[in-house]
């Protein structure tokens, strides 16, 4: 007994030491980037590092394989890089084009492949792949030299003088975008610059080439002994992401935007509810779930919407709460978008706020065309004939077959008119509706026409139109 005791000790003592061994190994975390750059990426490289700091990793390390992407999300990860505390490595394993090579020159290394390449970063149209205006261009030129020069100079002594050269030039980040920036033996003015390995090489933005992880972490990095740890992202993950593309953020606006104002035209709730429900779900979750969107943030929408109602059904017009509820959906919308903590915007880029702004801009606007477009087609041949009554259906009125003799009657309020309503007149309740104010219960009044089986009524004291 006392022997198996032992051996118990000494099993116990080789597996902590081993364990401790283990965690004075570096810790190397990868991030595999091999897809287009988009709203996944950037939830990617967010939990990467997140976990890289859980696990106390000695670095970060992004494994590159891309043709570009969206600049939005590339510009949103570059930033996330450059303010990591962790030492951030980039291995382009072939391709870094575009939003790629963004991306790679916010790192504080970068390694390639012997064959990969890196740059072409020209503004393209997502629609035709057309180049885009120069105001574009012009904007993600001074991202890239802005890139490369958060990296800062070196002080360099070179036959006896001192010199101070940039660790990585800005013109070069900037030739990657436009052809009018010349780099002598490498691009004219005519080209776009493309780096290959050796070439970033020679050009100091490339600081080292490899075949593999393995030989940066032991050649470069000087790991003689290393761990890795590789994020591998869920379904959950995925869809998260795709929820997150601004181009279906804008769509899901435009589907609530379009459902509350269908709705507010029927009475009830229907289907326009079920549908804008479901687009702010879609919206505001994964906001949330990502520390985006945050409940006062959602708490703005709903109580914008509640004013909404409210100006609509209670007080007649349109004034304060109404518009107090749009500038608060508005706000709201745009808020989540931006990682602002307890209202405080001294982390927030303007590119954030302006990106955030079209989104929402873009979505309103799409939900204020789709108003137009389904009223047009609404009653008429097609899928949206039978959602409203036509002029050939048969069926009951609701006002009696001689209500010509109604008109100049008095009459008194039965329930409230919104415009629409009942009164009583003689002791006979008949729909109604108001063309001048909203009535309120009780009140006494005058029809004064009929039209297509309709009364219209006034306030009794209230001159006649």
């Amino acid at each position: 007994m006392k022997h198996i005791k032992s051996i118990l000790i000494l099993l116990a003592i080789v597996v902590a030491n081993n364990l401790v061994a283990q965690n004075k190994n570096p810790l190397i975390y990868k991030v595999n980037i091999k897809e287009e750059i988009g709203s996944n990426t950037w939830v990617y490289l967010k939990n990467g590092m997140h976990e890289a700091m859980e696990q106390n990793a000695t670095c970060l390390l992004i494994h590159m394989n891309t043709y570009g992407g969206t600049v939005v999300d590339a510009d949103s990860m570059r930033t996330a890089i450059l303010n990591f505390p962790l030492p951030v490595y980039v291995f382009i394993d072939n391709n870094a084009a575009s939003a790629g090579s963004l991306i790679s020159i916010a790192c504080d290394s970068i390694f390639m492949r012997s064959s990969a390449s890196m740059g072409a970063a020209t503004v393209v149209s997502g629609t035709d792949g057309a180049k885009a205006p120069d105001k574009y261009q012009s904007y993600m030129r001074g991202i890239m030299r802005a890139t490369a020069e958060s990296h800062g100079k070196d002080t360099v002594y070179q036959n006896g003088d001192t010199l101070v050269e940039w660790r990585r030039d800005p013109l070069i980040a900037e030739a990657m975008v436009a052809e009018h920036v010349i780099i002598p033996g490498y691009v004219d003015s005519t080209q776009i610059l493309t780096l290959t390995a050796s070439q970033a090489l020679d050009l100091g933005y490339c600081d080292g080439i490899a075949e593999n992880i393995n030989q940066i972490a032991v050649e470069f990095l000087g790991y003689k002994d290393y761990n890795i740890t590789v994020y591998n992202p869920t379904l959950y993950d995925k869809i998260k992401g795709f929820l997150m593309n601004g181009l279906l953020q804008a769509f899901l606006i435009m589907i609530i935007i379009g459902g509350i104002f269908f709705e507010l035209q029927s009475p009830g709730i229907g289907f326009p509810t079920a549908i804008s429900i479901t687009a702010a779900i879609l919206y505001f979750t994964p906001l949330y779930l990502t520390g985006y969107a945050q409940s006062w943030e959602v708490l703005i929408f709903v109580l914008g919407l509640i004013l909404i109602v409210f100006e609509i059904f209670v007080i007649p017009g349109f004034g304060f709460a109404g518009i107090s509820g749009i500038a608060l959906i508005v706000a709201s919308l745009i808020l989540t978008l931006i990682g602002n903590v307890h209202f405080d915007f001294s982390n927030v880029s303007v590119h954030e706020i302006f990106r955030s702004s079209m989104i929402v801009s873009a979505g309103m606007g799409s939900g204020l065309v789709l108003i137009v477009y389904l009223s047009s087609k609404i009653g008429k041949p097609g899928i949206f004939r039978n959602i409203a009554l036509t002029s050939d259906q048969e069926g009951f009125v609701s006002v009696s077959m001689e209500p010509t003799s109604l008109v100049g009657k008095m009459g008194e309020a039965a329930t409230v008119l919104r415009p629409s309503g009942k009164i009583i007149i003689d002791d006979e309740y008949y729909d109604a509706i108001s063309i001048k104010d909203f009535i309120e219960k009780g009140d006494s009044v005058k029809v004064v026409r009929y039209e297509n089986f309709q009364l219209y009524v006034i306030k009794s004291n209230t001159t006649e139109i």
